[in-house]
């Protein structure tokens, strides 16, 4: 076994975790399908959002780590269930009159509200993979459409039939009484309609491999379960899908946790052992509540790359994920920061330590430099303080902090600099609210702008820093943060704010200076208004 390999078997980062944990099903022989199998689920009721992705991004970490540790072949499967019947018309598309009335049908035989594709699934799952390709993830596209019409489901939905009275004694202890009475575990597609029926069964015939049903309006229909003409309830589903596909690890959200024992054991009964699992917490949205496709709240995947780079928001995606995030566009600056913090560790770890490092598991083998010389957050502060509206504007000031920066040479550095004012405008801007200084302050302000006048310390951060902290102190803020938070409060009219030192380098002493004495001339305040 190979050092790498035997630090990685050691590792606590979760997906080597989680790795492990599916190695140990084939410690005494191999799979017999000859490869380990990773899947994970999509539900195209709505336009694919950020959660989707991230489940398909932490399921590759694990499959990553886990061909860091086992020579075991692997595939990832993003099946998509885009049979499923409309239920309700998502709020965040077009054309919601059409939509209303195509109700209960496939989702795949829905028009497309916004006509670039044969139907609505159609749409949602070309929005998924488009996505999905732009990381280059490696996986295999699958349409349950296709997997109940091909017929590639048949021998296990004539296994579903000919064990129906077991599979439904799983069911039936999960439901309320009244469920009891019309529930089945198969779903007709109406021969004429195509819509998706929620009727109970008359006569389930194992031997022929039908159901007997009558639809709303009492008419008898018998149909062959086979073929996509006969689907499986959510629940049953998932489980029978893992028996078909031989799937051995899906990780999904907590509001699927409950659920876990039915699964495995409509699994189990359909002849084959039930994957390794992994629970996740879900993305809460500016309110603390769940994100949900359908009602399109939170941040869809267009909407966080259009203030960041992907990289950040697969950092976002491994943080803690058995812990419920605000997913919301303030936590965006801190994700980028954070991120570019470690790609800067990482380059003096040892390989125990690279391989606990969240950019280990983002970008696997290549792990980029970090060329952020200066900070996302602080290139917020520049742009709110220096009015700037181009990226040219903004590396004025860079170039005089970091003389040998470029956009050339530095293209992390100026690509963040074109998210940041982006950021700026929507996010930073509208929120702006400048407050005059009190007494006190006003005295510390005004002492400030007299040490900066004489400064002759050139642009070091470190000892500028230091000068804001012996005004501080000498002005008896106690403790120190209400000094800083004063700082920021009149001079950025934000509630927090970078390392003021760093600042006054970035932006400049003299320009600085200047700004405080418009702070004290209550110029920005007239400007706020």
């Amino acid at each position: 076994m190979s050092e790498l390999r035997e630090l990685a078997m050691s590792s606590k980062a979760w997906p080597f975790e989680e790795a492990r944990r599916v190695l140990k099903r084939y410690e005494k022989k191999p799979p017999e399908k000859g490869y380990v199998l990773f899947e994970t689920g999509y539900g195209p009721s709505g336009l694919p959002h950020i959660g989707t992705f991230g489940e398909v991004l932490r399921t590759t970490m694990i499959r990553r780590a886990f061909e860091m540790i086992s020579d075991i072949p692997t595939r990832l499967i993003c099946f998509s269930d885009d049979l499923d019947g409309m239920r309700k018309v998502p709020g965040n598309v077009p054309e919601q009159e059409m939509l209303t009335q195509h109700l209960q049908l496939p989702l795949t035989s829905v028009p497309d509200p916004f006509g670039e594709f044969p139907s609505f699934g159609d749409h949602n799952n070309a929005m998924l993979q488009r996505f999905l390709d732009t990381f280059g993830f490696q996986y295999e596209f699958r349409s349950a459409t296709e997997f109940y019409r091909s017929g590639a489901f048949d021998a296990v939905l004539l296994r579903a039939a000919e064990r129906y009275d077991a599979l439904m004694e799983v069911m039936l202890k999960s439901l309320r009484e009244e469920r009891r009475q019309t529930y089945s575990i198969f779903l007709p597609l109406h021969p004429e309609t195509g819509r998706v029926l929620y009727v109970p069964m008359k006569h389930v015939d194992a031997a022929a491999g039908t159901v007997t049903f009558d639809d709303e309006e009492g008419r008898e229909w018998t149909l062959p379960v086979t073929g996509g003409r006969v689907k499986l309830q959510w629940k049953p589903d998932f489980g029978a899908r893992w028996a078909a596909l031989g799937v051995d690890f899906e990780m999904y959200g907590k509001d699927h946790s409950t659920n876990t024992p039915i699964y495995d054991r409509i699994c189990e009964i359909l002849g084959a052992p039930a994957p390794e699992h992994f629970t996740y917490e879900l993305f809460l949205d500016e309110n603390g509540q769940k994100i949900s496709k359908s009602s399109g709240n939170g941040i869809s995947i267009d909407e966080w790359l259009t203030y960041a780079a992907t990289e950040s928001l697969s950092y976002f995606m491994y943080q803690k994920p058995k812990t419920a995030k605000r997913l919301h566009f303030d936590v965006i600056p801190k994700a980028v920061d954070e991120y570019h913090q470690q790609l800067r560790a990482y380059a003096d770890q040892d390989d125990k330590a690279r391989l606990n490092n969240p950019v280990h598991h983002i970008h696997g083998a290549g792990v980029p430099a970090s060329d952020m010389v200066v900070s996302f957050a602080m290139l917020l502060n520049l742009a709110s303080v220096a009015g700037a509206e181009s990226k040219e504007a903004l590396w004025g000031f860079i170039r005089r902090y970091a003389p040998e920066a470029s956009p050339e040479g530095n293209p992390q550095l100026d690509q963040a600099a074109g998210f940041a004012l982006r950021y700026y405008e929507d996010f930073v801007k509208p929120a702006k609210v400048f407050r005059a200084p009190d007494a006190r302050e006003r005295a510390a302000l005004e002492d400030l702008a007299t040490r900066l006048r004489t400064w002759e310390g050139g642009l070091d951060a470190e000892a500028l820093q230091s000068v804001v902290f012996a005004v501080g102190k000498e002005h008896g803020f106690e403790p120190l943060r209400d000094w800083f938070g004063a700082l920021y409060q009149v001079l950025l009219g934000a509630d927090q704010g970078p390392r003021f030192g760093g600042f006054i380098a970035l932006y400049g002493v003299d320009e600085t200076r200047a700004l405080i004495e418009r702070a004290l001339a209550g110029e920005l305040i007239a400007t706020d208004a």
